[in-house]
C-alpha cells in the first residue's frame, strides 16, 4: 500500500480537475467497488478553514478509508487509547488501578474495565451481531464504511511519525481491525445499559459463607440512588435541540438549532467533516469519535440533531435462587444454570489477573448500578440486567439513514426502519418547512401494566419513581414479549413511541417528552419513556420559555437561532437574583452568619447581585457571584422550602417560582460564597471570563455559559479550583452546535461550532482555534456546496489511496 499525502493549496480549476474522474469511478460495478477486499482504496480530502475535512470518494468504502485517516490526523491518541480500551488491554498499559476517562463506559479502574470488554471479545458478541443480516445486523454499506476507516486509520499510522506526547512513542498505538471498529460502535450503543453497570458486573460473585443469607436493598434509598443516577441533572451528556416550522419562519422553511452537551475531553468528542459520493451520499456534521457515519448533522435538504432522553434503557431481573446453590436460579419452577464467563487480563508488571462473570438468560448478574445503587447477591436473590442495546450494532444505520434523508419523512422513516438509536431523542426540520420530534430509542418492552403486573418489592418503588423496572425473573409470564413492527424481540416498536410532526416548534433540554410543545403535550406513553406531569428542570423551563416567544414572533432565520445559543440568560437568575438582592440589603448591618458560624459583611454582594445583568456571558459581572450562591444554596436547601409558590402541573414552564429567603441556609449560604470568593483573592464583581476559562496553548481563553442548574441554554460544566478562585476546565458542554436553515437556493444555510476545536494535539494548529471562537461567541460559516469549498482561503488538499 501507499499513500499519496503532500498536502498543497490548489486552485478551483486543479482541484475540479482532481476530483472530475470521482464520479466516473463511482460508476463501475457496485461489486467492486463497496468491497475493500479488492484493494483499489482512495479517497480526495479537501480542507477549508479550522481544518474540517471534506472527503470525497467512489464508494462507501473508500469514504471510511478517507474518515479513518482524517480522523487519525487530528485524534490518534484519544482514538488509539479507545481500541486500548475495546481491547481489554488498559491494566497492560496502564496499570490496574487507574481510573478511566469514562468515555466507554462507566468502569472506574482499568481492570474493571478491561474484564468487561475483555469478556465481551472473547465471547464473540460484536462478532455475531456484525455477521447477522440486515435489519438485525449492519447493511453492506455500513461494513464497507467500517472496514475502510480501520484501513485508513492503520494507513495513517504507517506513514506518520506522531507528535501529540500523549501517545508519542508508545507501544498502545497500534492498528485496528474492522473488529474494534464495530466494537466502538458497540460500547456506544450499551452506554446506558450495561455500560452503566461495568463494575457491577465484573465484581459480582457468589455469595460466600459469611455473606448474609438473605437481605433486600433498602427500597426508597434504592428508588432515590435510582432516581438520581437517571436524571438528566447527574448525567455526563445532554443536549438541547429545536425546531421552527414553516409557518414561523421568515420564508416558510425549517429551522434547527442543535445544541449537544457532550465531554470536552476524551473517547466522545465530536469531530466535523463533510462526506460524499457523488450520486449517493453528501452530508456534513459532527461525528463521534471512531464513528464512520455522521451522528449530528445536515444535507441539501434536511438537518438532524438528538438530545439525550429520559428513556431507562435497561430493566433489571430478579432472580429467586435455588437455596442450595446462588448460581442456578429459577424460572416457573425449573432449575436454570447460570453461564460462567470467565476473563483474564493481562496487568503490567504483575501476574495476569482471572475473574468469573456470571450471565442469565436475561444477562448478566450485577451487584451495583454506579456506586449508589447497591444490588445485593445473596443465597436466596440476585439481580440480572437486561440491555436490548447488547443486541444493537444497527446504531451507525441509522446515522447513515439520517444522512442520506431528504426530507423529516425520510428521517422518521430511517429511525423507525433501523431502529438503532440506543439514548437520544431525534430532531428535524427540512426545506419544506416539516418538522419533527420523535423518541425513537431502544428500549425494553416494558409496559405500565407488565410492571403493575410483575414488578418486585423493590420495582415497584422504583419504576413509578424513576422508570427503572425490576422484574420478577422467576415467572415465565414476565417476559417482554414482542411489537409486531420491531426489529428484535424484547424492544418497543416505532408504533408505541412519543413523536410530534409539524408543530409550530419542538423543543427538548433533556426532559421527557411531554413538553417538547406545552400548546400540544405529549401523553400516553409508557413510564420507561419517561414521565409526565412533573417538575421541569430550569434549563427546560428557560428554553421554553425563549422559543415559544420566539416562535410567536415569527419570520425566523438563522440569525435568530445564533442569537438564542449565545443568549446566556440564567434562569435561575432571572427568577431569585432580585428577592436575594433585596433580601440582602435587608440584612442588619449588612452581615450574614456563615455555615462556620463566624460573621461575615455582605453588604457588597447585594450591590452587585442587583446590577447583575442575568446573563452568563464572559464579561458579565455579577455572574460568577451567582453562580457560587446559587450551588451552595441548592446544595443547603430542599427544593420543598426553596420557593413559595410550588410546582403546578397546570403551569409547568413558570412553577416552582419566587425565592423564599426565609429558609434555612439562605443567609448562610450567601455569607458562605462571599467568604469563599474574597478568600480567594476574587473581587465580587469579576467579570465571569476572568475566573470561567481554559488554559490551551498556554492562554487563558474565557468560557461563556454556565452550569445544569442555573438553566443556561449553553451549558458547560466548569471544573472548581478553589485556590484559585475560578473554574480552569471544562468537563462537558457545548460541543458540537449547528444552526441550519434554508433560503431557497442550492445550498443550506448553516452555522457551526466546535467548542473544543478538531484536535486534541497541543502541537496542531486546530487545537483551540474554534475555542476561541466559541469564547467570542462566534461562527463558522459552512462550506457545503462546492462552489463554497472552492472559494474557500485556506483550502488545501490530501489525497490517500491504499495502492
Amino acid at each position: 500500500m501507499r499513500i499519496h499525502l503532500k498536502r498543497l493549496a490548489v486552485t478551483a480549476a486543479a482541484l475540479l480537475t482532481a476530483t472530475a474522474a470521482l464520479p466516473a469511478a463511482a460508476a463501475q460495478p457496485a461489486q467492486r467497488q463497496e468491497h475493500p477486499s479488492h484493494g483499489g482504496l482512495s479517497a480526495v480530502i479537501r480542507y477549508t478553514e479550522y481544518g474540517i475535512p471534506h472527503i470525497l470518494a467512489k464508494n462507501y468504502a473508500g469514504l471510511g478509508f478517507g474518515t479513518g485517516w482524517a480522523q487519525a490526523a487530528d485524534q490518534v491518541c484519544t482514538l488509539a487509547d479507545g481500541f486500548v480500551t475495546l481491547r481489554g488491554e488498559r491494566s497492560r498499559y496502564f496499570g490496574p488501578d487507574a481510573a478511566t476517562d469514562l468515555s466507554l463506559s462507566s468502569a472506574t479502574t482499568n481492570l474493571a474495565s478491561d474484564l468487561y470488554f475483555r469478556g465481551v471479545r472473547e465471547d464473540g458478541t460484536v462478532r455475531r451481531l456484525f455477521a447477522e443480516p440486515a435489519p438485525l445486523g449492519p447493511t453492506g454499506e455500513v461494513k464497507d464504511l467500517m472496514r475502510g476507516f480501520a484501513a485508513g486509520y492503520n494507513a495513517w499510522l504507517r506513514k506518520h511519525r506522531i507528535s501529540d506526547p500523549a501517545c508519542k512513542g508508545a507501544a498502545w498505538v497500534r492498528p485496528v481491525t474492522t473488529l474494534d471498529v464495530a466494537t466502538r460502535s458497540y460500547a456506544l450503543a450499551v452506554l446506558g445499559g450495561q455500560g452503566r453497570a461495568v463494575d457491577g458486573i465484573t465484581a459480582a460473585q457468589p455469595p460466600a459463607g459469611t455473606t448474609p443469607t438473605t437481605g433486600a436493598p433498602d427500597a426508597a434509598a434504592t428508588a432515590r440512588a435510582a432516581h438520581a443516577l437517571l436524571s438528566a441533572d447527574n448525567a455526563d451528556m445532554g443536549s438541547n435541540a429545536v425546531v421552527f416550522d414553516g409557518a414561523t419562519t421568515a420564508n416558510g422553511r425549517g429551522l434547527l438549532l442543535g445544541n449537544p452537551h457532550y465531554p470536552w475531553q476524551g473517547g466522545r468528542r465530536f469531530w466535523q467533516s463533510q462526506q460524499t459520493i457523488p450520486g449517493k451520499l453528501n452530508v456534513m456534521g459532527g461525528s463521534l469519535l471512531g464513528s464512520a457515519t455522521i451522528s449530528i448533522g445536515h444535507n441539501s435538504h434536511v438537518a438532524w440533531s438528538h438530545t439525550v432522553s429520559t428513556g431507562v434503557p435497561l430493566d433489571l431481573e430478579q432472580l429467586t435462587l435455588d437455596p442450595s446453590d446462588p448460581t442456578v436460579y429459577l424460572v416457573d419452577g425449573t432449575r436454570e444454570h447460570m453461564t460462567r464467563r470467565t476473563v483474564t487480563v493481562q496487568v503490567a508488571g504483575k501476574a495476569p489477573v482471572t475473574r468469573t462473570q456470571w450471565w442469565t438468560r436475561y444477562g448478566p448478574v450485577v451487584t451495583s448500578l454506579g456506586a449508589t445503587v447497591p444490588l445485593p447477591w445473596t443465597a436466596t436473590t440476585a439481580y440480572a440486567l437486561n440491555d436490548p442495546n447488547a443486541a444493537n450494532l444497527r446504531f451507525p444505520d441509522t446515522g447513515l439513514g439520517l444522512s442520506k434523508a431528504r426530507s423529516t419523512a425520510d428521517v422518521l422513516a430511517a429511525v423507525e426502519r433501523t431502529q438503532g438509536l440506543p439514548w437520544v431523542n431525534t430532531f428535524a426540520a427540512d426545506s419544506a418547512g416539516h418538522t419533527l420530534f420523535t423518541q425513537a430509542q431502544v428500549l425494553p418492552r416494558i409496559t405500565d401494566e407488565l410492571a403493575r403486573r410483575c414488578s418486585t418489592a423493590l420495582g415497584k418503588v422504583t419504576y413509578p419513581s424513576s422508570g427503572l423496572a425490576v422484574l420478577d425473573g422467576s415467572r415465565g409470564d414476565c417476559a417482554l414479549g414482542s411489537d409486531a413492527d420491531a426489529v428484535q424481540p424484547g424492544i418497543f416498536g416505532p408504533a408505541r413511541m412519543p413523536a410530534l410532526r409539524d408543530a409550530p416548534y419542538a423543543e427538548n433540554s433533556n426532559n421527557s417528552a411531554w413538553l417538547t410543545n406545552p400548546d400540544r403535550p405529549l401523553t400516553g406513553y409508557e413510564r420507561i419513556f419517561g414521565d409526565i406531569g412533573t417538575p421541569r428542570s430550569l434549563r427546560t423551563r428557560g428554553a421554553l420559555d425563549d422559543v415559544a416567544a420566539l416562535a410567536r414572533r415569527g419570520r425566523l432565520t438563522v440569525a435568530d437561532l445564533q442569537r438564542q445559543e449565545f443568549a446566556n440568560r440564567v434562569t435561575a437568575g432571572n427568577l431569585i437574583a432580585n428577592d436575594t438582592a433585596k433580601a440582602c440589603a435587608a440584612l442588619p448591618g449588612g452581615t450574614a452568619t456563615g455555615s462556620s458560624g463566624k460573621a461575615v459583611d455582605v453588604s457588597e454582594a447585594c450591590g452587585v447581585l442587583a446590577a447583575w445583568d442575568r446573563t452568563a456571558h464572559s464579561g458579565s459581572r455579577g455572574a460568577l457571584l451567582f453562580d457560587r450562591f446559587w450551588r451552595n444554596l441548592t446544595a443547603d436547601v430542599l427544593p420543598a422550602q426553596l420557593w413559595k409558590v410550588p410546582f403546578s402541573a397546570a403551569d409547568p414552564v413558570h412553577t416552582p417560582n419566587t425565592l423564599n429567603t426565609a429558609a434555612p441556609g439562605f443567609t448562610a449560604a450567601l455569607a458562605d460564597t462571599v467568604a469563599e470568593l474574597r478568600a480567594a483573592g476574587v473581587a465580587l464583581d469579576s467579570p465571569l471570563g476572568e475566573r470561567q476559562y481554559i488554559v490551551r496553548d498556554g492562554r487563558h481563553i474565557p468560557v461563556p455559559g454556565g452550569t445544569e442548574s442555573l438553566g443556561v441554554w449553553n451549558k458547560v460544566e466548569p471544573v472548581w479550583d478553589a485556590a484559585r478562585g475560578a473554574y480552569t476546565e471544562v468537563s462537558f458542554g457545548s460541543s458540537y452546535i449547528q444552526a441550519v436553515g434554508w433560503d431557497g437556493g442550492p445550498c443550506p444555510v448553516a452555522r457551526t461550532l466546535l467548542t473544543y476545536s478538531q484536535s486534541s494535539n497541543p502541537y496542531s494548529s486546530h487545537y483551540s482555534d474554534q475555542t476561541r471562537l466559541y469564547s467570542q461567541e462566534r461562527w463558522v460559516t459552512s462550506r457545503f456546496c462546492e462552489k463554497d469549498i472552492l472559494s474557500s482561503p485556506s483550502l488545501s488538499v490530501v489525497r490517500v489511496s491504499d495502492h
